[in-house]
């Protein structure tokens, strides 16, 4: 897979650019530390913070009991495991509610045409 398809990929899952491209980084090399990821990848230490917090909440990475500072990427087929089956969560939370939200979407109409 390209860098790009890669990218494109991840955005398409809901990740900031930031996000993906920290991913890649330690998808492709490996455990790092936090310092080295921010050096190799060029960003300020608040951006690398916020998206490695990201990426361990959405379960993509994950630190080191032993070293806080040290990072590691989930494997990707993990990541897109895990992403369908929220996907499918989420399908069956908004159709098991379908009729409430068609319900309160025809009442928002309703309301709106008497008051034209």
């Amino acid at each position: 897979m390209s860098l790009k398809l890669a990218l494109k990929v991840l955005r398409d899952l809901g990740l900031q650019e930031t996000d993906a491209r920290v991913y890649i980084y330690l998808a492709k090399k490996g455990p790092h530390k936090q310092y080295d990821l921010a050096v190799a990848l060029k960003l300020a230490n608040y951006q690398l913070c916020a998206s490695l917090e990201s990426l361990v909440t959405r379960g993509m990475v994950k630190d080191f009991p032993e070293d806080s500072s040290k990072y590691v990427a989930v494997p990707f087929e993990k990541v897109l495991d895990e992403f369908m089956k929220a996907t499918e969560e989420q399908a069956r939370a908004l159709q098991a509610s379908r009729k409430e939200l068609l319900s309160a979407w025809r009442s928002i109409n309703e309301k709106d045409s008497s008051n034209s």
